[in-house]
């Protein structure tokens, strides 16, 4: 196993189809994922647009084959943030882990854990002393993931429907 930057055109298709799994993944438990076919090509020029605009890094994650080399199972990208104004300087400016994705049969490798490494490498490389990270409420084997990792939760975000 080993997490590398992207490499883009090459890796395109293997992060559209991480797009598509983590947004088939969370629609299980969140009905308002969009499932239209156009979606993992929006959402893929938003995050270019994201990294571009925020001095941000996409990483993939590879399974090895002795043989082929490594075989794309799962990606992550972070960007710099920066916080409110009630916040102190030293953390204002920060890194935001804004996707992460692992193939189901990639998964329990560590290799979830390794792209989060590389977030976090590439977040203190910027001069960050703080990485966030955003998960969904009911996901819950996310949420053990990063707790696993070191992170704790900050802020909830509460919503109801009208």
């Amino acid at each position: 196993m080993t997490v590398r930057d992207a490499r883009l055109p090459q890796d395109e298709p293997a992060i559209l189809s991480f797009i598509t799994g983590l947004q088939d993944y969370e629609a299980a438990f969140e009905p308002n994922r969009r499932r239209d076919p156009a979606f993992a090509a929006d959402h893929w020029r938003d995050a270019q647009h994201r990294c571009a605009e925020k001095h941000g890094a996409m990483f993939i994650a590879e399974d090895f084959v002795p043989v082929a080399g490594g075989n794309p199972v799962g990606w992550a990208f972070a960007y710099e943030e920066h916080g409110e104004l009630f916040v102190t300087e030293p953390q204002r400016r920060h890194g935001f882990l804004a996707e992460i994705f692992v193939m189901p049969q990639a998964r329990g490798k560590g290799l979830g854990k390794a792209l989060i490494e590389a977030c976090e490498a590439w977040s203190r490389g910027r001069g960050h002393a703080l990485l966030t990270i955003s998960v969904l409420a009911r996901n819950a084997r996310a949420i053990r993931s990063y707790e696993g990792s070191g992170y704790a939760p900050y802020t909830v975000t509460m919503r109801r429907y009208l």
